[in-house]
């Protein structure tokens, strides 16, 4: 099914969360752009989500506040009180957007395809985007775009940083300084590497001549993390981690050289800004949910987990499950990795 934009005019976004989540969605609503340029587009998005997207050109934000309970259904709804649009694009399987959803008045409401609309969605579209046999997030949300008549679906990012931010990146990192900035906690503990590995890619970083700088959020979780790898570490580190704002670190992502990180938003961060990000993968499939333009640098133990757990092959997405998983991937192929980046950059 496809739709003729030329009789549309506006358009309507559903996508909450996640950070590497909305960075794959940006990557669509330009491709969308691109090709409509006059097109309306209010986005629907999460309160954390609008901080590093709120400088994107040509889309109105609406915030969806999960914090505030029922309050921010209704608080949706007045804030587009009056408002139709042509089309919604409900790019969010949990059962919170499909109730948010409701708030939004659209004449054409496209979901993913029915394997895919879970969580109720299915019951709150009435139309769905081509099924795909293993998409990457990406090339899934492209899905939509393509449902629209979209026919360049190569991944492009523009996410404005401001000067003041790019400024603070450019004394952090210089321009001529060669970097790895470790993001090393993902939002469940079991998806991060040991400390004391991420502490040992870190001296041979530093023994390679590279700036080691620890990036991450505020959480008490990211903060415990970076404390361990800078006391297993017998090189001393940058701990910059819960001192930057979302687009702060955007724009450190961009001046690093390399971006280390397991299955995590800042990874995906990195990707819009064109570094190449080393990913560490046990949980997921990086198929999947890996670092779009780094997909050849990630070390993964996917398939060996996922093999001791099930005898059968198992459907695309589907997650290994333990608290000890990560602990399979071992120091040497992440070596392996950043030496061959780092051969790349002497060139």
């Amino acid at each position: 099914m496809s739709l003729n934009l030329n009789s549309i005019t506006s358009l309507c976004l559903l996508r909450l969360s996640a950070i590497g989540d909305v960075c794959h969605a940006v990557a669509m609503v330009q491709a969308i752009q691109k090709q409509y340029p006059n097109l309306k587009i209010t986005w629907v998005i999460g309160k954390v989500e609008y901080q590093l997207l709120k400088h994107l050109p040509g889309v109105e934000f609406v915030i969806f506040d999960k914090s505030q309970g029922w309050r921010s259904y209704f608080n949706l709804r007045k804030a587009l009180e009056g408002q139709r649009f042509d089309v919604l694009l409900h790019m969010q399987v949990a059962l919170r957007a499909t109730i948010a959803s409701l708030a939004i008045s659209a004449k054409t409401r496209i979901g993913f395809d029915r394997a895919r609309a879970k969580e109720g969605q299915w019951l709150v579209t009435n139309h769905r985007v081509d099924a795909i046999a293993s998409p990457h997030v990406l090339e899934g949300f492209m899905g939509f775009a393509k449902t629209l008549g979209v026919t360049d679906f190569t991944p492009q990012w523009n996410i404005p940083v401001p000067e003041a931010d790019t400024a603070f990146a450019k004394q952090l990192l210089p321009d001529e300084e060669r970097s790895l900035v470790i993001c090393a906690a993902a939002s469940k503990a079991e998806r991060n590497w040991l400390p004391e590995r991420y502490a040992a890619v870190a001296e041979h970083a530093i023994a390679k001549g590279y700036r080691v700088i620890l990036c991450g959020g505020p959480t008490e979780l990211e903060q415990t993390l970076a404390q361990q790898i800078v006391s297993h570490c017998r090189q001393p580190l940058e701990n910059q981690v819960g001192k930057t704002s979302l687009t702060q670190l955007l724009a450190v992502l961009k001046q690093a050289s390399i971006v280390l990180a397991p299955d995590t938003g800042p990874a995906h961060m990195a990707v819009t800004q064109g570094t190449p990000v080393i990913g560490l993968y046990a949980h997921s499939n990086p198929g999947r949910t890996g670092p779009y333009t780094s997909l050849e640098h990630v070390v993964s133990v996917y398939d060996e987990a996922i093999a001791t757990q099930h005898s059968q092959s198992v459907v695309w997405g589907t997650r290994a499950k333990g608290e000890h998983l990560m602990e399979m991937i071992e120091v040497a192929p992440v070596l392996s990795v950043f030496d061959g980046l780092a051969h790349e950059f002497d060139k």
